[in-house]
């Protein structure tokens, strides 16, 4: 997936609505997919653990905006070159997603900023979206007004797969990346990493760059070698 020109932020090729295993998670998917089809709908608020899933979804909103032809824009808060200065202009965009906003919302100047910023989506008929790693109710927010804001928002929890989901979160990305993932290859990965989303997907990433670099099919001892594992 290319840049987003608008604010210079890359995403990542993976995080599609295609590539998201639903599980539990059904209706946040719905949610978020209406976000990309309709205008004017009610602010959504979803929060998670981490590596739960929250910024995959943020990033396939946008994916599936630009391929929409609507206008969007992806901001991670979390991260220190992010400005309040920034969220200017932007409610003039049919969606915004604006990622971890737990990590900003006790600030005044950031929550001052995106108080207005949310009066101003609102207003304009564009859509808004919103992450952190609880609800709002265990927000620290600087600036009441914003917490109540936050608080009527559609709020949706995003819920850990179970290994079966997980397992077809994994054959997902194998298929995306194209490459196989034989059944002993699986089994050894939920054997030897933890039953963790985003360790699995890590791993599979990192074998299939070495697969290309030395032109080789995964093998259970390739993939011990790779990852460094221990048969003990």
């Amino acid at each position: 997936m290319e840049q987003l020109a608008l604010l210079g932020v890359r995403l990542r090729a993976a995080a599609t609505f295609e590539q998201f295993e639903a599980g539990p998670n059904a209706a946040v998917l719905a949610a978020c997919e209406a976000r990309v089809r309709e205008r004017g709908l009610a602010p959504a608020f979803i929060w998670g653990v981490g590596r739960s899933g929250r910024s995959h979804l943020l990033q396939a909103i946008c994916a599936a905006a630009t391929t929409a032809g609507r206008s969007v824009a992806y901001l991670p808060l979390s991260e220190s070159w992010c400005q309040p200065g920034m969220l200017t202009g932007l409610d003039k965009l049919d969606v915004l997603c604006l990622d971890d906003i737990d990590a900003r919302a006790d600030d005044p100047e950031w929550a001052r900023a995106i108080f207005n910023l949310y009066n101003d989506i609102l207003e304009a008929g564009g859509n808004l979206v919103m992450t952190a790693g609880c609800a709002p109710a265990g927000l620290t927010v600087a600036l009441a007004d914003l917490a109540s804001r936050l608080a009527a928002c559609l709020i949706l929890q995003v819920r850990l797969l179970d290994d079966e989901a997980q397992g077809r979160a994994l054959q997902l990305r194998a298929a995306a990346l194209g490459i196989e993932l034989p059944s002993d290859v699986f089994a050894y990965l939920y054997l030897r990493l933890p039953r963790d989303l985003g360790a699995l997907l890590d791993a599979l990433d990192r074998l299939d760059a070495a697969s290309l670099s030395h032109q080789r099919r995964l093998t259970v001892p390739f993939v011990r070698s790779v990852l460094s594992l221990s048969d003990d």
